[in-house]
C-alpha cells in the first residue's frame, strides 16, 4: 500500500484522489462480473476511492458492476458517471441520471459528466445538471472530451463556471493537450481526468519506458502512470480487472520520477510544439 494517497482539489474545494479506477469494458461478460467487482473492491481497500463509469459502458452493465463493488461502503466512494450526448437534453438528462442511479443502486452521483460534446445546446445540458444538483441527485457536474475552445464556451455560460473537471484522453503517446488545454485548465483550477493513462496497455510494452522502470524496480506501465500523476491537477483513472494490476497501479503512487527520468521521457515522447485536435477513443 502506498505511503499516502495524494489528492487534488476540485473547484468546489473538495479533495479527490489523483488515482482512481476506470471501468470501461467492464460489465460486458456476466462470467467476469464477480472478478471485476472484486478488483474494484481491492482498489477501494487500497485507497482508490474514486470510481469512474458511464451509462454507455456495457449499456449500464459497468454501473451494475460498480454497484456490486460499493455495496455497503457507498459513503467511502467518490462516484463518477457520464451521460451520453444523445441524452443531454432538458428532459433526457434527468431520465438518464435516474437510470444510472438505478444501475448504481445509490441515491446520488458525486460527479456527473457529459460524455462528449453533442448537438444539444450546452446551456440546456448545464441547466439540467444544475437542476439535478438542486434535487440532490448529483453533487457536482463536469464534462469529458472537451477541447479548449469548447471549455471556453462552457465557462462563458450562466452556471458554466460550476464545471468541476474535464475528462480527456491523456497519456505519453497523447500529449497534445499540453499545448493549450492543460495550461488553460491548470490556470483556472479545473482538474483534468486522464483516461487510458497507459494507452490501453500499449505503454506497458514500451522498451524505452522499461529502461526507466529498471531504475525504480518498477514496470513500464507504472512509469507511464507515475508520469501522468506527476502532472499538477491531473487525476489518472486506469482500468484494472485483475488484483495484481490493481496493486501495481497503487504502487505507482510511490514512484518519484527524477529529472533524468523526465528528460528521458521527453526524448522518447516529445511534448507538442503545435496545436492538435483533442483525440478520443
Amino acid at each position: 500500500m502506498p505511503s499516502t494517497m495524494r489528492t487534488t482539489t476540485l473547484p468546489s474545494g473538495e479533495a479527490v484522489p489523483v488515482l482512481g479506477q476506470g471501468t470501461w469494458k467492464m460489465g460486458e461478460d456476466a462470467r467476469r462480473r464477480a472478478d471485476e467487482a472484486n478488483a474494484l473492491k481491492l482498489g477501494l481497500d487500497l485507497g482508490m476511492t474514486l470510481i469512474d463509469t458511464a451509462e454507455m459502458y456495457a449499456s449500464g452493465g459497468a454501473e451494475e458492476v460498480v454497484a456490486d463493488a460499493v455495496a455497503g461502503r457507498r459513503d467511502e466512494v467518490f462516484l463518477v458517471s457520464k451521460v451520453l450526448p444523445s441524452n443531454a437534453s432538458r428532459t433526457g438528462v434527468p431520465a438518464a441520471c435516474d437510470r444510472s442511479l438505478g444501475h448504481l443502486r445509490t441515491d446520488r452521483i458525486d460527479l456527473y459528466l457529459l460524455h462528449w460534446p453533442g448537438s444539444v445546446p450546452l446551456a440546456e445540458t448545464v441547466d439540467a445538471f444544475e437542476a439535478l444538483k438542486k434535487a440532490g441527485k448529483i453533487r457536482h457536474w463536469g464534462v469529458s472530451n472537451f477541447d479548449t475552445h469548447e471549455m471556453e464556451a462552457l465557462v462563458g455560460l450562466p452556471a458554466g463556471d460550476s464545471v468541476q473537471t474535464n475528462q480527456i484522453l491523456y497519456n505519453l503517446t497523447q500529449r497534445g493537450p499540453e499545448f493549450d488545454l492543460v495550461p488553460w485548465s491548470r490556470q483556472r483550477g479545473i482538474p483534468l481526468m486522464a483516461y487510458s493513462p497507459v494507452d490501453q496497455g500499449v505503454l506497458a510494452r514500451n522498451t524505452r519506458l522499461e529502461a526507466i522502470a529498471a531504475r525504480h524496480n518498477a514496470t513500464a506501465a507504472q512509469i507511464a502512470l507515475a508520469w501522468v500523476m506527476a502532472q499538477p491537477g491531473v487525476i489518472a483513472i486506469p482500468k484494472a480487472g485483475k488484483p495484481e494490476h490493481v496493486r501495481q497501479n497503487v504502487a505507482a503512487l510511490d514512484i518519484k520520477l527524477t529529472s533524468e527520468d523526465f528528460a528521458d521521457i521527453d526524448r522518447a515522447f516529445p511534448p507538442p510544439t503545435r496545436k492538435r485536435g483533442l483525440e478520443m477513443i
